[in-house]
Formats: C-alpha cells, structure tokens, sequence
C-alpha cells in the first residue's frame, strides 16, 4: 500500500496545478495569522518591558498618609533572598505652571508628580536609561542620529549628569525631570526622535513651578504649596500615558510640599507656653507612600512578592510591639503589595485581550483552508472515479484508497504550513523596512517595470487572439489589467505611513517572531487541510469498483 500511495500522491501534487493552489492558499492562510499575531505580541512584550523599568517588579503602596519608617522597612527587605534593590517615593498628583507662553499667562497643566530618590531609583526602574537629551552612547549611535537633533549638535553631557541626581549642580537647585509628551513643545519625528516646536522653549532651559496639595489624616484638603524647580531633562519611559503626565522631584522636596516629611510632634492637651507653643512629645517619622523592589536574576515577581508581604508582617508587628512608637505604620491588609504586571493589570489586560481576539477571529482562516481543500479534492475525487475503480479491482482495500487523500490533505497541509512560516517570518524580519518603503514614493525604475510587463501581456493577449484560443485571452487580458493597475497605483502613491512614530507611541513596530504561535497555527493548518480532505477522501474509499469501471 505505501509504494502505490506514496506515487499517487506525488503524482497528483507535481502533475496538477490545483494543488499549488491549494499549497498557497493554505500559506498565505498561516502567514497571515502569525504576522498578525507576532505584532500583537510584540507590542505586549514592549508594555511589559517598560512596565518593569517603570516600576521594578514588587511595589508596596499606601496612598496618601504614607508609611512611616520607610527606610527600616527598606533595610528589612534589602536583607530578602530574593531582593536586589529597593526605592521609596511618594506618588500625588499636583500642578505644573510651565514657561510658555511669552506674557503673564502661563500653561497650567495637571501632571503625576513622582518624587524620588534618583540614585537608588534607577537601581530598580532603569532610570539612566529613559534620559532623553544626552550624549550618543557610541560614535555609531552618533552617526544615525539625524544632523538637526539637539543630540548631536549640542554637549548635553551636563544634562545627563544633572538628571542622575535630579540637581542643578551649578546652582545646587531641585531639578526636575519631566515625561517627553508632558510639554507640548516637544515634535515626535518619523524616526522616533524629537525636536521642540521653538527652540526658544526646550524644557531643558526653563524652570516649572509644582503646586500639591497636601492631605490631612482626617481626609481634609490643606493649604496648597508650591515649588519653582529646574528642569534639568526629560524622559521617554516606552509608555504613552507615563511619558504625557509624570515628573520626577527630589524625595526631600516632595515630601515637604506633602508635609510627609519628619515633624515634631506636640501635646494638644496640654497647657501651651508663653509664646503659645505646645510641649514637643515626640517625632513623627517621614513618609512615602510607595515602595518599588527589583528582584535578583532567577526570582520571578511573584516569588520576591510573597517574601515581601511576608517581611511587612513582622515590620508591622515589630512596630507595634515597641511601646517607644508613636506613629505606628498601616497593618498589612490596608496595603498593597503587588507585582509590576498586577499594577499594570489595566493596560496589560485589554492588550491581552485584543491579542487573543485577534487570534480567534484571524482563525477563522482554518477554515478557509479547509473548505477549499474539501472542495478541490472533491472535484479530484469526481475526476479520478474509474482511477479509483481501478485500484479497487487491482485488491487496493478501502482503507488504502482513503489513506490516498488523507495523506494528500496532510501534504497539502504540511508544505503549505511551511511555506507560511517562511512568508511571516521573511515580513516580519523586513517589517520596518517595509513599512519605510510604503512612506517613500514609488521608484519610477518600479513602476515603469510593471508598465513594461503590462506591454508584454497585451502582446500575448494579441497573439492568443489571434490563434482564437479564449482561455489565453481571457487570462492574458486580466495580467494586462492587473499590471496596467499596479502601475497606475505607483505612478499616483505618495508616500504614507501606517504606523507613523509621529502618532503612535512606539517608533518601530515589533519585528519578531511569536514562534510559539507560529508552530500552533501551523498544526492547526495541518489539522483542518486534513479535516478537508476527510470528506472526500471517505467518499473515495466508498466507490463500488465495479460503477467505478462503468463510470463515465
């Protein structure tokens, strides 16, 4: 049985363009699901990436009141085995009078205001890296920057070290950082760099006036404060809706805008002094209301997490053992500990959910694939009756002439899988230069080249009318109309950019392959292609040998 259907098989395959046909549409199928898919992907893998640089990978919270003796609870966690570095901050939302326009009248715009302490920050989010105005890392990085980027017309080495500490160290001045979109000064570029409007307004020569608003225990609003800072830079995290409200100011500073620094603490009841005083009892500690932990390689966020929680516990019951503590730090049910992708959860999760949507609905391909495989091998079935008859007389049994189309589906299947692999990965490698090639106009040498062949089709069509042969015209006449068309359509492009950086957020779209979703579609390709020639194939092995041989 192998010999004989091992030959048909290739016999069909190399002797018939149907299934070529067949082969192609089943690639083209895959091809277009793993493209789809991978992009998909790489998006949510670039979310997650700047996720954990935004926040490494634990974050402890407690909003507003802060949690005091944050730096014993910090020496605490520095001490897990699964802990690599920690930060505090405290996270509020403020106000931001920025220096344009010219006049009186200033832009104010709502911002998150983050306060920080920079160096141990940055050895948990990666901060250094999202510096945006500062030098090129290496004369390549140098040369493919465009000529008019401040980058490289101008010496932001001092920028750059003044953003590491957060300090304008000529004047010894707070400075202040702020997300890249958080100006309306700031031009994305087709190539994901930056220019501002007006040179006359580049943050990094101006200074911010920061208004917050504290907030009492008792859930009151106090008096405002404000705070002019310099802005020593700018950053670009990988996060849209980060990198258009957040700034970045000292930890001592923000605290005291807050009043969550250290202050004395007084006796209320007690009869004041001459001067109305009352007596100092005690100190309350300085606050922050979050707490960002990096995890050594090899720990997963959900293991240093549950080491996290579980070295809050005994600070708390530390703390509230000790009757020296006045100011006693939240119990461990009022505070969140949560993982980076937890916090993330809101942009991770329809990110997700759209990946999987588009998976589903793009599988319905499958079924393309197999209603067209049913389809031809029907029609092959219908054409090679007294084939089969044949076979049948010569002692073929019915399960030999059955494994005969299956095993053609699952060639079908197999080779047009592997031709869609092939296809979706060659775009997916070249997708940006695709993508730049669809923004430049059409290379006359390109066009004039389908004109050209356009020429030649018409000729043929000429000739086949002539030797009266309709099939050839018809078909010559539809390559003249297609080419004709394509020719037309690049005369008449003008460059344009699906995804321009200057719009979307990333300034490249993701360029690798999601093989695991690449062999997951192929084996479903393969499983449906076989699914379509079942039909046919049971409907073969079912031909009585003997209306086989009489049938015409």
């Amino acid at each position: 049985m192998a010999v004989y259907t091992q030959l048909l098989v290739r016999r069909y395959l190399s002797t018939r363009i149907i299934p070529l046909i067949a082969v192609a549409a089943v690639g083209l199928c895959v091809a277009l699901v793993v493209i789809v898919v991978s992009v998909m992907s790489g998006f949510l893998d670039n979310l997650r990436a700047s996720g954990r640089t935004l926040m490494g990978d634990v974050v402890i919270s407690y909003p507003v009141q802060g949690i005091p003796y944050y730096k014993e609870f910090i020496a605490d966690v520095l001490k897990l085995p699964g802990a690599a570095a920690a930060t505090p901050l405290v996270d509020t939302y403020g106000l931001l009078r920025m220096p344009y326009p010219g006049g009186p009248n200033k832009d104010v715009v709502t911002a998150q205001v983050w306060a920080i302490e920079p160096e141990t920050f940055s050895q948990v989010t990666e901060l250094d890296r999202t510096i945006w105005w500062k030098p090129a890392a290496s004369a390549q990085e140098a040369l493919a920057m465009a000529e008019d980027d401040p980058r490289r017309q101008q010496d932001l080495s001092g920028l750059y070290e003044d953003a590491k500490v957060l300090r304008d160290r000529a004047t010894d001045r707070p400075g202040a950082l702020l997300g890249m979109h958080v100006s309306i000064v700031n031009q994305r570029q087709r190539d994901g760099s930056y220019r501002p409007r007006n040179s006359m307004w580049w943050m990094p020569n101006h200074e911010i006036t920061v208004t917050l608003v504290p907030i009492s225990e008792k859930g009151t609003v106090s008096q405002s404060n404000s705070r002019v800072f310099k802005v020593v830079n700018e950053v670009m995290s990988g996060v849209f809706q980060v990198d258009k409200n957040r700034v970045f100011i000292p930890l001592k500073e923000g605290q005291e805008l807050l009043r969550l620094d250290e202050a004395p603490i007084v006796d209320t009841t007690a009869v004041p002094d001459a001067s109305g005083n009352y007596p100092v009892i005690g100190t309350s500690p300085a606050r922050a209301t979050q707490i960002l932990v990096r995890a050594k390689d090899g720990v997963t966020p959900d293991e240093l997490r549950v080491q996290v929680a579980e070295a809050y516990e005994q600070f708390y019951l530390q703390k509230s053992a000790d009757p020296s503590v006045r100011t006693r730090p939240p119990a461990a049910e009022y505070v969140s500990i949560m993982t980076w992708e937890q916090r993330l959860r809101d942009l991770i999760a329809p990110v997700e959910k759209e990946r999987q949507m588009m998976r589903i609905l793009f599988s319905i391909t499958y079924l393309v694939c197999a209603g067209l495989i049913l389809a031809i091998f029907w029609s092959i079935v219908s054409e090679k009756t007294r084939d089969i008859g044949i076979l049948r007389a010569i002692g073929a049994s019915r399960m030999g002439v059955l494994w005969i189309f299956l095993r053609y589906g699952l060639t079908i299947g197999m080779v047009g899988s592997g031709v869609g692999i092939v296809l979706a990965w060659l775009v997916i490698r070249n997708i940006n230069a695709i993508h730049m090639a669809l923004g430049n106009d059409a290379p006359p040498w390109l066009y004039v080249t389908f004109f050209l062949l356009a020429a030649g089709s018409a000729a043929l069509t000429v000739r086949a009318l002539t030797r009266s042969r309709i099939l050839s015209v018809l078909l010559w006449t539809v390559a003249t109309l297609a080419l004709v068309g394509i020719g037309t359509g690049l005369v008449l492009h003008r460059g344009f950019l699906i995804w321009d950086p200057a719009v979307y957020y990333f300034a490249t779209i993701p360029s690798e392959m999601d093989w695991n979703n690449a062999w997951i579609t192929a084996v479903g390709a393969i499983v449906f292609s076989v699914l379509g020639a079942a039909v046919p194939a049971a409907r073969a092995a079912d031909i009585d040998p003997v209306r086989a041989l009489r049938y015409e």
